[in-house]
């Protein structure tokens, strides 16, 4: 049996390193927000015959001078997605023409989105509200599920640490992106958000599911150590936990490195998100459940 739960101190020293650093990016650079929250446009182009690179494509918009700050991604093997600023119609069509000129027929604009600021403002409100609701439903359906344990830690502090869990998770994967985004460019957007709610899901349900073998096993075993109880439930659970987690993250990588740029970002903040949640449910969960222990034991001498 390996004795995790003896060192526990080290998997609370490392996820304070880990959640101390992420405090720290976003704080210095924040995220870098694309334009489904700042607002802006999107033009998809393909080409139908010799596809230029990005760079190319960068220094002709540099030199037209119709707009700037232009974030440029390939798309498969023909396509290209332009985000800059949001523009009016005329500019649309001005710089659209510009493109046309130097690539005559080889061109063709696929789809042009353009969101305004305030819209972007409102799915920042959104997100946070899903956010909070999110967190305020695991804590009562956790409570609920465990509503027959009372000893020796009672229901609803597990749901409370469970979403103490998650908010390592959340901002491990933001502190991640924090730092991707200053030094490689990745920003936040509508898949992120989607991956973000799906690791709270992947990761809550890792959580319970080493949450309720221990629920099993204080019934049938806990004799005053809860430190044995849970070291066990663990053991019991960590194979299956480790090897969920690796099939999905497996299924993850050939999605990040086949799927193309329009999920890449999606992929990598489920890869992150789900690696990060797995630690969590069993090296950061199930020992807060002992230092929980330890508290009420002294509070009550």
């Amino acid at each position: 049996m390996i004795h995790i739960m003896k060192k526990r101190k080290i998997w609370f020293i490392f996820s304070g390193i880990m959640v101390g650093a992420s405090l720290v990016s976003l704080g210095i650079w924040g995220l870098n927000f694309g334009i489904d929250f700042t607002g802006g446009s999107l033009m998809e182009v393909s080409f139908s015959k010799d596809v230029p690179s990005p760079d190319e494509i960068s220094n002709l918009i540099n030199q037209s001078k119709i707009i700037e700050g232009v974030s440029i991604q390939t798309l498969g093997d023909k396509g290209m997605i332009l985000k800059f600023r949001d523009i009016d119609e005329e500019t649309h069509q001005k710089f659209l023409s510009n493109l046309k000129n130097n690539y005559k027929d080889n061109i063709e604009e696929q789809k042009f989105d353009s969101i305004g600021p305030s819209i972007g403002e409102e799915l920042k409100k959104k997100t946070v509200l899903a956010l909070i609701l999110s967190v305020i439903g695991i804590i009562i359906y956790i409570a609920w599920a465990f509503r027959q344990v009372s000893k020796p830690v009672s229901s609803w502090i597990y749901g409370v640490i469970a979403n103490v869990a998650l908010i390592h998770d959340v901002l491990i994967t933001m502190g991640a992106f924090s730092i991707l985004g200053r030094f490689y460019g990745m920003e936040i957007n509508g898949p992120f958000i989607a991956a973000i709610l799906t690791v709270l899901g992947y990761s809550v349900n890792d959580t319970i599911v080493i949450f309720d073998r221990i629920r099993e096993n204080v019934s049938k075993y806990y004799k005053g150590d809860l430190e044995d109880t849970i070291n066990m439930s663990i053991n019991q659970s960590l194979t299956r936990s480790i090897n969920t987690s690796m099939t999905v993250i497996l299924v993850l990588f050939a999605i990040l490195l086949l799927g193309g740029s329009t999920i890449r970002d999606f992929a990598l903040a489920l890869i992150i998100g789900v690696t990060v949640g797995t630690y969590s449910s069993i090296f950061l969960a199930s020992p807060l459940l002992i230092v929980v222990d330890s508290w009420l034991k002294k509070r009550k001498k």
